[in-house]
């Protein structure tokens, strides 16, 4: 079982609408109970987000890391951390 912090849970509800049409979560329960069963995972890096993608076989060749940061799964925690959620 994951487990995620106040600062993931905030982040995902607050940029939620980035990667979902209408929000799929309202508060801190939802949220966790969201990531969850979505098997969400949080990095310490930028390096992790790229390793984490070449590892599940999504293409990210000749993407800056920029342009991996700002996909639509990855959530940027806003302490180094990034919260990458596939929906």
């Amino acid at each position: 079982m994951h487990e995620y912090d106040d600062a993931v849970l905030t982040c995902f509800l607050k940029k939620q609408l980035k990667l979902f049409p209408e929000k799929v979560a309202t508060n801190l329960e939802e949220a966790e109970a969201f990531l969850e069963e979505c098997m969400a995972v949080v990095v310490d890096s930028i390096e992790e987000v790229v390793e984490y993608f070449d590892e599940a076989g999504i293409d990210i060749e000749g993407l800056s890391e920029d342009e991996i940061i700002e996909s639509d799964e990855v959530f940027d925690i806003g302490d180094g951390r990034y919260l990458i959620v596939e929906g």
